[in-house]
């Protein structure tokens, strides 16, 4: 959440203190759409419910409902059941929440208006969706929410803050809303500096945290309107270690994204998993490392789940934030990097799309779509120039790439008729009297009309091909939900198999690095998957002299493999319901690249720093030849590529 704002006393002194904390060691504690054109309208309840049918899914880069048709996040952000205690002094004082806006842990303006009061206002809007950010703290609290906090929907007195979150799960979906759900924080507290929230582990184990999304994915698992699980809200060092994107450890993001969306989708198989970068790594000051890589990690290392079509990138983008910039506006914190509203539009539009929106290059392995969950700025009274500028020419980026948003936030308060957070788009008096962006004075008005209402793509996304990594970098990495429903294939080692319905296509030598596809798929039949340990099946003669072979017997093909260090130990063959050709072609990488030029992922690099043997999209891989002579340690050197007809 959008950390509180660049040009508040309060914002500045955390951040010095962050800061102090780092340095002193305490303890822890733009690809073009080819868009149709098409114009926004604002519309009722009944009629966005009539306009499109859950679940959603993905297509290459974009998002389609169960009907196949583009179905583009216009999303806002409801915040409160995250929590907005500022972490000190009484909580019961406003004084010490967000904006003096304390919400009870329950999604903000329930005081004031009447619930479907609220939605109507968000029809007006013009958007579609919802991201609803919740704690792991709201979860486990069964403590009833003041009767205060509820006054405009006194039916929700005496229920748990978790009831009140079911209460606004339930009345959004029916009024035909698209609800991601996001776990912001762990604790009841405002984020994102120093404040215990860092991590997905901060203050909880890995195991409780995805423990905690399985219960939430099976509670809303029958309402198919609930369609996205935000795992994360934004990544962070605490005050003495980085997250990082790949390394294997506790705080491997990666890892832990992947094993968290792939437990929720064999709760909820509907859910779109929706994850984001590492949000800021290092210390912000001048002349050491510090940065918010965001999802540049995922050009050379990107996510697999078990059902292809379910996976969603987000990143967020702030004026007074920079690639290299915590968003300090001066001492301690603050370092001479730029931010993103001093680029030029240009210099912007590339920043944005090296840092988020490459992800929607269509045809390699990381290929999704990315929604920019969260980006805003001051309204109503800022004077901020800069600022100004740059909501403007962030806004061209959305609208020229139409790319799916989520404004941060939708609900706020107003006193003396003046808002408490002018980044609100709509704020409610005690009263219930509403302010909002459509009202005369908020200089964003235009800006946010002409996104609401872009054209872009609509109807009908056709089915596309899919390239999906494996990784047995640390540690195994079974993405096929047939074989982890069964007991571990190859005990001791290290074990990939690719996602139900692809096949491998692809291996690096020395790094246990795969690629999968479902391009010019056969469909399998439902017989046992075979490990193959040995030369019994090699077939059609001596295609590699000299070499140990690994092959699938005729008509099968090969849907994983194993490792015991860099050296392969077994293939995983699969049997296809129709005869394969038994002809083939040797493709040896053993002295460099050796990819198709036209091929699906070969403007993309799955395994960095290796060769690469990849067959064409029409072949698959039956066999890999490896030995032990020459140094080469029983590494793959060569793989036999057969025509799938």
């Amino acid at each position: 959440m959008r950390n509180a704002r660049s040009g508040t006393l309060r914002r500045a002194l955390t951040r010095a203190l962050c800061v102090a904390a780092l340095l002193s060691g305490l303890p822890a504690g733009l690809g073009a759409a080819s868009a149709a054109p098409a114009a926004a309208t604002l519309q009722t309840g009944a009629q966005l419910a009539a306009s499109w049918t859950g679940p959603l899914s993905t297509r290459g880069r974009w998002i389609v409902d169960a009907d196949g048709n583009r179905f583009k996040l216009k999303s806002g952000n409801w915040e409160g059941a995250q929590g907005t205690w500022l972490g000190s002094g009484d909580i019961g004082d406003p004084a010490n929440h967000m904006h003096g806006e304390p919400a009870h842990n329950m999604p903000l303006g329930l005081d004031r208006v009447p619930m479907a009061k609220i939605l109507a206002d968000f029809h007006g809007l013009g958007i579609n969706s919802i991201r609803l950010p919740f704690s792991n703290a709201l979860l486990h609290d069964p403590t009833p929410v003041p009767d205060t906090a509820v006054a405009a929907n006194p039916q929700l007195r005496g229920a748990t803050g978790l009831q009140v979150f079911d209460a606004v799960v339930a009345a959004l979906t029916a009024d035909g809303f698209a609800v991601i759900l996001n776990n912001h924080t762990t604790t009841a507290r405002w984020c994102c500096g120093l404040d215990g929230n860092e991590r997905w582990n901060s203050g909880q184990s890995t195991e409780q945290w995805i423990a905690d999304w399985v219960f939430v994915a099976e509670r809303y698992r029958q309402n198919k309107r609930v369609v996205g699980a935000d795992l994360r809200n934004e990544i962070r060092r605490d005050v003495m270690d980085d997250p990082n994107w790949g390394r294997g450890d506790s705080h491997d993001t990666n890892a832990a994204f992947e094993a968290a969306g792939n437990r929720i989708l064999q709760a909820a198989p509907d859910l779109l998993i929706v994850m984001e970068g590492i949000n800021w790594y290092g210390i912000p000051l001048n002349g050491l490392p510090h940065g918010r890589p965001m999802l540049t990690p995922v050009r050379t290392l990107s996510n697999t789940l078990i059902a292809s079509g379910k996976l969603v990138y987000a990143a967020h983008f702030y004026a007074y934030t920079g690639p290299a910039n915590s968003g300090a506006g001066s001492g301690l914190g603050s370092t001479d990097d730029p931010r993103y509203q001093d680029f030029t539009p240009a210099e912007l539009a590339q920043v944005v799309d090296q840092e988020a929106l490459f992800v929607t290059q269509s045809g390699q392995h990381f290929t999704a779509p990315v929604w920019i969950s969260e980006f805003g700025a001051g309204g109503r009274g800022s004077n901020d120039a800069k600022e100004q500028a740059w909501l403007r020419n962030f806004t061209d980026i959305l609208v020229a790439n139409d790319t799916d948003f989520a404004v941060w936030p939708l609900v706020g308060w107003t006193k003396d008729g003046a808002p408490l957070d002018s980044w609100a788009l709509l704020s409610y008096a005690p009263d219930g009297t509403r302010l909002s962006i459509e009202d005369a004075g908020d200089w964003r008005i235009t800006d946010w009309r002409r996104l609401i209402t872009a054209p872009g793509r609509t109807g009908p996304v056709a089915q596309v091909e899919h390239w999906s990594m494996l990784n047995l970098d640390h540690t195994d990495y079974v993405v096929s939900a047939r074989m982890l429903a069964l007991p571990d294939w190859d005990g001791g080692a290290r074990k990939a198999a690719c996602p139900d319905g692809q096949r491998l296509t692809g291996l690096g030598r020395s790094d246990g690095r795969g690629l999968c596809t479902d391009s010019a798929q056969p469909a399998p039949t439902d017989t046992p998957y075979l490990r193959v340990t040995d030369e019994r099946y090699v077939t059609g003669g001596d295609w590699a002299p000299g070499y140990n072979k690994l092959q699938c017997p005729d008509d099968q093909l090969a849907v994983g493999y194993s490792v015991r260090g860099a050296a392969m130990a077994s293939l995983l063959c699969a049997r296809a319901n129709a005869p394969l050709p038994a002809s083939g072609r040797n493709v040896w990488f053993d002295h460099g690249d050796n990819r198709p030029a036209n091929g699906g992922s070969t403007g993309s690099d799955w395994a960095p720093g290796y060769y690469k043997g990849q067959c064409t999209d029409r072949e698959y891989v039956a066999g890999v030849a490896f030995t032990w002579k020459w140094t080469h340690g029983g590494v793959p050197d060569a793989l036999l590529c057969r025509p799938l007809s």
